[in-house]
Order: C-alpha cells, then sequence, then structure tokens
C-alpha cells in the first residue's frame, strides 16, 4: 500500500495537470488537497511510547495519540517488564548474531521491530541500556527517526534536570511538552530530510 499511495498521488497529479477537460480549480490546488487527504485519512499514527531502563523498571510511559489503547498504570508495568524479559531472550536466543552481540549504535542484540495486524513495535536501545519502544499503527514512516529524537530529547530534558534521579520514572513536564511538540512536528511535515 505504501509504494502505491505516491504513485497514486503522482498518476493523479500528472492527469490533471495534462487534462485537456477545463477545471473548476487549478491542478495544484487539486493535488494539494489530494496530500491532504493522503495525509489525513491515509497516513498512520503514533499510539504509544514506553520508556525501559536497564534493569526492565518502566520509567516512563504514554499516549503519543487519539487512537491508543487506554490502559491503567498495572497494564503499563506489566508491558514494560514482559517487553524487557523478552528483550533478553531474543538476544539469547537469536540464530544470528551480531558481530559482539552489539547492533550498529553498539547497542545490545535483541528486539528491534515487531509487527502484528495493525500494530507495528520498534524498539531504540542506548548503549546505557535504557529501551524506547513506540507503537504505532501500520504505514506509519518515521519510526527511527522518532525514536532517536526522543532519545535525544530524554537527554537535553530528562537528564539534565537536577531533580530526575537515575534509573527512577521521568516526571519532567519539559519532555512531556518536547515529545509532544515533536510527535506533531513529524505527522504535520515529516522529518527534515539532509541535503
Amino acid at each position: 500500500l505504501l509504494s502505491v499511495v505516491p504513485t497514486a498521488a503522482t498518476l493523479l497529479c500528472f492527469l490533471l495537470t495534462a487534462s485537456p477537460v477545463r477545471l473548476p480549480y487549478t491542478p495544484s490546488q487539486y493535488c494539494a488537497s489530494y496530500s491532504t487527504y493522503i495525509h489525513t485519512y491515509i497516513i498512520m499514527g503514533f499510539l504509544s511510547l514506553f520508556i525501559v531502563n536497564k534493569s526492565g523498571g518502566l520509567i516512563h510511559h504514554r499516549p503519543l495519540g487519539p487512537k491508543a489503547p487506554a490502559m491503567g498504570i498495572n497494564e503499563w508495568l506489566r508491558i514494560g517488564s514482559t517487553f524487557h524479559s523478552l528483550y533478553a531472550i531474543a538476544a539469547e536466543a537469536s540464530p544470528l548474531k551480531l558481530p559482539g552481540n552489539k547492533t550498529s549504535n553498539g547497542s545490545d542484540d535483541g528486539i528491534e521491530q515487531i509487527q502484528a495486524g495493525g500494530l507495528i513495535l520498534r524498539c531504540f536501545q542506548t548503549r546505557t541500556g535504557v529501551k524506547f519502544v513506540i507503537t504505532a499503527e501500520l504505514g506509519t514512516a518515521d519510526m527511527d527517526y522518532v525514536l532517536k529524537e526522543i532519545y535525544v530529547l530524554y537527554a537535553d530534558c530528562a537528564l539534565k534536570d537536577p531533580f530526575y534521579e537515575l534509573e527512577m520514572p521521568i516526571r519532567c513536564e519539559l519532555f512531556t511538552q518536547a515529545v509532544d511538540n515533536l510527535i506533531e512536528r513529524v505527522e504535520k511535515g515529516g522529518v527534515p530530510r539532509m541535503r
């Protein structure tokens, strides 16, 4: 579906610009409205974020969009500790071992992505063992970028907070606002591209 959508948008824009029929709007207006339609109705969104410390304790959790399932603190704690355990098991049970059991960013080998019916779970583990996990609907792009940016926000907002203690829950309003701004920016305009 992802490869079909840009092709359909390109084809529609081409047909509108090459059409000999007089249209009530300019072709660019049709293309812009079709692009808005695709972004609103076809591009999927982020659901939830949770952060697990190196010992398996849940240090942050929150919904990122309106479609995120409502869960209580006990469910979040269970999900965080279960994911930590599965990550460790996957690292040991993997038939393919990376050199030194390390990924390209230097973290331990383990789960990077789980794709299920209607859901993608993407994990980014830091060198210190903190796992940033984001869930999203199928078709959501830029998940790696968002995870790495959340890690940067964690370093800038939480770790530089003089009242934050390592391995403890993150209760930093600046971090929460920065994550909200990041998700809103990515969902509206995508990620910045390097030149």
